[in-house]
């Protein structure tokens, strides 16, 4: 593939993958305003117990054979069918399993016995995400992420829609878990309709073998990564109580929204462009300069708006039902800048096969991550007169300090493998956060003016914007102007790559 059409193919699968996780951040706020509003912090902290276990099962049941797939060149049928069979497998396995073990996660929340048949039917998402899986793989493979963009939409539409219909009806926390079932549902359902692959029925252990070195290191890569995100959860259901947990629920989830995206967009669109020129060395360099400094344009100005907008959005949206969890979303969206940074190398590392420093780098953050934990776990259930999560605040700077250690030992792996140097990586981002840092200052300063939430937010936006996209343009910043230049239509796709 010549470098103009995989820059073409680059681009197109940046846009659908933006679009992609606009949309559907746009439906899942709408749903979690709604059912912030009419559910209760113990509903969601309900729930938020059960996908503490859901979390840990969707990752055995990807195995991270998803990575291995999109990492490798030519992946063929059997490859794909070999995978698919495993995954569907594996889930009803696991599903089996986890519905007879329900009793025992409700032991282990207080013994909160509304938590078996959310669990039992929540649980039923595995089989349903695992039947995705492969379809999903294939087309981010060949960089046409569309129909799965049609496909996660059209989901949080039809789920949304149940979820909140049965939050009015009063169902509490089966809301949200029917919202899921819909979801997964109608998303597979479409992948499967609308794509002409079909798997063959074979199923080759030689095959999957082949995938095992990538794969059972980035499944151990992710399982870390997946313990260390959801053990908090645990740590607080357990000791604190469900209110608590929901506090910190609504917290993580909104501020997922943002972190997931970003590394799920950057994964789809980075990875299979890295990796058809993992054996141009020169090339694959200036490649990851150009995504380098594109994650930092995306970054930080991202972050740092929703971090001084964290109050007027909560209050805007839920009035002040929610104000413990806003200082916890800001600390979470902290963590996340780190957090996606490093997933950006790991992308890195990854189109170079270099599976096996990735899952160190796991290894070292949740290291130190369970340090922090053991140091911060006795403070959880502190409390203050004028803050009742004190305790989950001490629990986030620890991890915060995790993440910032971690960030730096694999930036330096990163550059050692590249042969790019740390400077190079460091200069790429610093012009970046320098101006992404004065925006959202002056950006604040100007919207302390006002008192409305909903107009503070929209000078924020307006301020911020036009500073940061004005001089970004004054200084000529060539990352702006090759995605302007993309989204005004002036990239012209080759002749060749037309059909």
């Amino acid at each position: 593939m010549d470098e103009s059409t995989l820059k073409i193919k680059t681009a197109r699968s940046v846009k659908w993958n933006v679009i992609d996780r606009v949309s559907a951040q746009v439906l899942y706020a709408i749903t979690g305003i709604i059912l912030a509003r009419e559910l209760s912090q113990e509903e969601f902290g309900l729930v938020g117990a059960v996908m503490v276990f859901q979390a840990f099962a969707s990752l055995l049941v990807d195995s991270g054979f998803s990575s291995a797939l999109i990492q490798r060149k030519s992946p063929t049928q059997q490859d794909y069918s070999t995978v698919l069979w495993f995954n569907l497998s594996l889930s009803a396995g696991l599903y089996l399993i986890l519905f007879f073990s329900a009793p025992l996660i409700a032991a282990c929340f207080q013994g909160d016995e509304r938590i078996i048949p959310l669990s039992r039917v929540m649980f039923l998402s595995l089989i349903l995400n695992a039947s995705s899986i492969v379809q999903v793989n294939r087309l981010m493979k060949q960089m046409n992420v569309r129909m799965v963009a049609i496909s996660n939409t059209v989901g949080l539409l039809v789920g949304g829609i149940i979820g909140i219909w049965m939050a009015y009806a009063g169902y509490g926390a089966w809301a949200i878990v029917w919202q899921s079932i819909a979801l997964y549902s109608v998303k597979s359902a479409i992948l499967w309709v609308s794509q002409r692959w079909m798997p063959s029925a074979i199923f080759s252990m030689s095959i999957l073998r082949s995938y095992f070195n990538i794969g059972s290191r980035m499944m151990i890569t992710s399982f870390l990564n997946t313990l260390f995100l959801n053990i908090y959860s645990f740590f607080i259901g357990n000791r604190v109580g469900m209110a608590s947990l929901g506090y910190y629920t609504q917290s993580d989830k909104w501020s997922k929204m943002g972190i997931m995206s970003l590394s799920q967009v950057l994964t789809s669109s980075f990875v299979p462009a890295l990796s058809a020129v993992q054996d141009q060395r020169e090339r694959f360099k200036n490649m990851c300069a150009k995504m380098n400094r594109f994650t930092a344009y995306i970054v930080f100005p991202a972050f740092f708006g929703l971090i001084i907008m964290a109050q007027p959005i909560f209050h805007g949206l839920f009035g002040t039902k929610w104000d413990p969890s806003v200082i916890l979303f800001q600390l979470l969206l902290i963590r996340g800048i780190f957090t996606v940074f490093i997933g950006y190398y790991n992308n890195v590392l990854l189109a170079l096969g270099k599976a096996r420093i990735i899952m160190w780098m796991e290894v070292l953050r949740d290291s130190v991550a369970l340090i922090a934990l053991v140091a911060t776990l006795p403070y959880l259930a502190e409390s203050r007169q004028d803050n009742i999560v004190w305790g989950l605040e001490i629990l986030l700077y620890g991890q915060l300090a995790a993440s910032a250690l971690t960030w730096i030992v694999t930036l330096f792996m990163t550059a050692r493998a590249t042969e790019r140097g740390i400077s190079a990586f460091l200069i790429d981002k610093i012009p970046y956060f320098v101006l992404g840092g004065i925006a959202a200052t002056i950006a604040r300063l100007t919207g302390g003016l006002f008192a409305n939430p909903f107009a503070i937010i929209a000078i924020e936006v307006g301020v911020g914007s036009a500073i940061f996209f004005g001089i970004s343009h004054i200084t000529g910043s060539v990352i702006q102007r090759e995605v302007f230049g993309y989204v005004l239509g002036r990239f012209k796709t080759p002749q060749k790559d037309a059909h």
